[in-house]
């Protein structure tokens, strides 16, 4: 008597075509897959320096003293570009300077190829009671290296009180507006 074993698995040809069907899909979902880690990316810079200011306004009415917020390249001194990295620090003298003042908060630069454009200052000071005296009716503006970019751009808005919020798309042509009221000018990328 004999038995007969049945065996199973693949063959060449239908793993063949498995591999050519999941490189397909692949392909396809690559573009969009990218365009979600771009969109993820400024969304994390936004909310990172939107944090930041928040911490900076916080810090002067907790320490009763000015405090600013101003890009900066070498971690230690404000200069560069936004996209360089900032600090944050007891603005004492109320300068806008690190003349021996305590940096507070510092932050490296961001990823990938976005830039960040302050439309008016490239510092923010605030006073003891949380307001603003430099810097302030300022936007901040994120944009990337996509095609037609001020459809993906981000910013955040400074108040004339000192208050930051994100920038909205008010007349919902798919591009955030610069101020903070209805009607204002579409944000604009580098």
């Amino acid at each position: 008597m004999t038995t007969t074993q049945i065996q199973s698995g693949f063959t060449i040809i239908e793993l063949m075509i498995t591999l050519f069907i999941a490189g397909i899909l692949a392909a396809i979902a690559a573009p969009s897959f990218t365009s979600m880690i771009q969109d993820n990316r400024l969304v994390t810079q936004v909310n990172e320096l939107q944090a930041s200011i928040a911490l900076t306004r916080s810090e002067a009415i907790q320490r009763n003293n000015n405090t600013t917020l101003c890009r900066s390249a070498n971690n230690t001194a404000c200069g560069g570009n936004w996209e360089n990295g900032w600090i944050a620090f007891l603005d004492s003298d109320g300068d806008g300077n690190v003349d021996g003042e305590e940096i507070f908060l510092v932050h490296g630069g961001v990823s990938g190829a976005n830039t960040i454009r302050a439309s008016s200052s490239d510092i923010l000071t605030y006073t003891a009671n949380g307001l603003g005296s430099v810097g302030l009716d300022n936007t901040f503006i994120f944009c990337d290296d996509r095609d037609n970019p001020e459809t993906h751009a981000r910013g955040i808005v400074i108040s004339s009180t000192g208050r930051a919020r994100l920038a909205i798309d008010s007349d919902n042509n798919g591009i955030v507006e610069e101020s903070s009221g209805e009607g204002g000018s579409d944000v604009s990328c580098p």
